[in-house]
């Protein structure tokens, strides 16, 4: 071939070549917004994804009628109740994804700004909230005909505003909550029964004017402490020996992150789990500046912060890295999707969390990548139509689509002479990695089959289908703890990255490729997972897997098992 052939045949071929390539998920879209239900006849303040693939959703119980009645004639008669004594309309809601389909679920107490986690058997165990409901823990066990059990004083102290983690050995520590500085553990063991431990961390960064450092940002780290976020300040925390292991330097700007000024954080991607020193860290988002909440109670409305903060907390001296987000951000949630990527929804662009406080509703979606470098994580999605202000959520779902819920920044139930309406739409948005034109790289999961039981550090072999060619380095396997969604914190949210050791080909095009569990339950905490595969950063649809059998508490069985507590 001549030079001056070559010169004017390798553009074509190149040309040719991109045509035949899919695109990346840079080069897709931004994404699509799909409305699932006109009403679903209660607000979405609390969403959790169970392991039967329904979402349950509560709003608060004392805001009188919701729009949807319970059925059969049942009532809700309650003395304590602050608004209507007996009220026959449904405060909950099983969404069934498969059938976009949602059936009443009857809350006795009151769960305003309450908290909740998955019990590793499954069960959503959720606590306190306001006035009856301040002391209860709820139940739920997944099932088609199965309701809310309650126990009124399950806790030790009042919990409002406070923030569940589920641990190593299966229970909860609820940490927090308006007037509580102090945490405690659920399910009650014996020597546990009663008692609340303190925690001085809160009293100091306890804000006079605005509280700021409720529904603290909580995270298990890979050393088995808890890294506890709240106002401006974070520390790692021995919840064993109630002793403080590291006091990470204060975020930069001296800014509130927490409610009511309510920026969003996550933990991110846990990778490289097979080396004996797991890197781990966290990324908060927006919130408002200090002074916004104070500010906005007299009508001065300030805009929200654009700033992530990104901090490595297993370092020996860990620092903030500071980044911008395309616009500034409140009342925002930060959902992992199964690639590793975030995604940042809902909010408002100017004011604080609370009834009227918040202005200017950002309805553009930010991506954020986190592997990319620093100056380029940030992408603009396509916007949504439906304003999601104070009170609203949003959570993953298993085929990659994020569930969007909620909005009532007013009191009551109004739809007319109000600036945001009371929102009871429920819609989906779809990222990129979901259209159509990556169907040939989007892997299918053929085995292991669903509700898989897959124990600590075992071998696990995944075969899956994929039309497009493959190499080691453009697969891996992921695995999301679902998180329960609130206030612009998803409590338990953490992905795992399990690296393929061996890939192979059983077919034309079916493959198998092993990959090592986590080791231990401070990595993943026993419980349902979504495990994916990724190929080329699209990913599949999840499938259900159990992760671990502990039930363990300082080497000794719990004391008590969830479906012999005593619920009504």
């Amino acid at each position: 071939m001549t030079p001056s052939l070559s010169l004017h045949i390798i553009p074509l071929l190149i040309f040719h070549i991109l045509l035949l390539a899919p695109p990346s998920p840079a080069e897709a879209g931004n994404g699509q917004w799909h409305l699932l239900q006109e009403s679903i006849g209660i607000v979405g303040m609390h969403m959790q994804l169970l392991h039967n693939d329904r979402v349950v959703i509560l709003d608060r119980t004392d805001f009188g009628f919701s729009n949807l009645s319970l059925p059969n004639g049942r009532c809700r008669n309650n003395p304590n109740e602050m608004v209507v004594k007996t009220d026959c309309t449904a405060h909950s809601i099983e969404y069934d994804v498969a059938v976009n389909k949602f059936r009443s679920l009857f809350v006795q107490t009151n769960v305003w700004c309450s908290s909740g986690s998955v019990s590793p058997d499954g069960t959503l165990v959720q606590t306190g909230g306001f006035n009856d409901g301040d002391r209860a823990v709820r139940a739920l066990t997944p099932c088609r005909t199965c309701d809310w059990r309650e126990v009124d004083n399950g806790l030790s102290a009042r919990r409002w505003y406070a923030t569940n983690h589920i641990l190593p050995d299966g229970r909860q520590i609820i940490i927090g909550g308006r007037r509580q500085f102090n945490y405690e553990f659920y399910p009650k063991t014996q020597s546990t029964a009663k008692n609340t431990y303190s925690l001085p961390f809160l009293v100091q960064t306890n804000d006079a004017s605005a509280e700021n450092n409720l529904y603290p940002f909580v995270f298990l780290n890979v050393d088995g402490n808890l890294f506890i976020f709240a106002n401006n300040r974070a520390i790692l925390f021995d919840y064993n020996k109630n002793s403080v292991v590291t006091t990470y330097p204060q975020i930069p700007g001296g800014d509130p992150r927490c409610y009511p000024s309510t920026g969003s954080a996550v933990l991110l991607p846990l990778k490289n789990l097979r080396e004996s020193k797991v890197e781990a860290e966290v990324l908060i988002c927006g919130g408002a500046p200090r002074g916004a909440f104070t500010d906005s109670l007299s009508g001065r409305f300030t805009g929200a912060l654009k700033t992530c903060a990104r901090i490595k907390i297993t370092d020996p001296k860990p620092s903030w890295v500071m980044e911008t987000m395309p616009g500034g951000r409140v009342m925002s949630d930060m959902v992992l999707l199964p690639n590793g990527d975030v995604l940042i929804v809902n909010g408002a662009s100017v004011g604080t969390a609370g009834w009227e406080l918040g202005r200017n509703p950002v309805l553009n979606p930010f991506l954020y990548k986190p592997s990319n470098r620093i100056g380029s994580r940030f992408e603009l999605q396509n916007p949504s139509s439906i304003p999601r202000m104070y009170h609203s959520s949003a959570v993953l779902l298993r085929d990659g689509r994020v569930l969007v819920a909620g909005s009532n920044p007013h009191t009551y139930y109004n739809f007319t002479n109000v600036m945001f309406p009371t929102e009871l739409r429920l819609e989906a948005f779809s990222p990129a990695y979901l259209e159509p034109g990556f169907s040939n790289v989007r892997p299918t999961i053929v085995s292991p089959s669903s509700q898989t039981k897959v124990k600590y550090g075992e071998t696990l072999k995944v075969g899956f289908e994929v039309i497009a060619s493959l190499n080691n380095d453009s697969v891996s396997v992921t695995m999301l703890a679902p998180p329960f969604a609130t206030h612009s914190f998803s409590m338990n949210q953490r992905l795992l990255v399990l690296e393929p050791q061996n890939l192979s080909k059983v077919g034309e095009s079916t493959y198998e490729v092993e990959v090592t569990a986590p080791g231990s339950s401070v990595l993943a905490p026993p419980g349902f997972y979504l495990l994916f595969v990724v190929h080329r950063e699209i990913p599949s649809h999840g499938i259900w897997v159990r992760m671990g059998k502990s039930r363990f508490v300082g080497g000794h069985l719990l004391a008590v098992r969830y479906e012999q507590i005593k619920f009504k």
